[in-house]
């Protein structure tokens, strides 16, 4: 887990995601549609992926990607952002974390 949370320090929006993943497309589409420019890990291309993705299993996420920090806090996966979206709560989350002005 200390490896995720040094990779979400100080950054607004970061996503762990893998290439081959629709839902972490869409997800990443969604966010960055708001002007965010979120710090993205492709899991299956960077070093330690796997021990990232296991990391970030033991924090709640199943599946493992996509996962999503806001303001250094985990929001979840696809189902918690979109529900998020839904109910207009996505935006004000962005803009408290500093990730977009408006």
């Amino acid at each position: 887990m200390d490896a995720v949370t040094s990779m979400v320090a100080d950054r607004p929006v970061v996503i762990f995601s893998r290439t081959t993943c629709c839902m972490s497309h869409t997800i990443k589409t969604l966010i960055s549609g708001f002007g965010a420019n979120p710090t993205v890990y492709e899991l299956d291309e960077i070093a330690n992926g796997q021990q990232v993705e296991r990391a970030l299993q033991e924090m709640g996420c199943n599946p493992s990607v996509p996962a999503v920090f806001i303001g250094q806090q985990l929001i979840g996966g696809a189902n918690q952002v979109m529900s998020l979206q839904l109910r207009n709560q996505l935006a004000p989350l962005l803009i408290r974390a500093g990730a977009i002005w408006i």
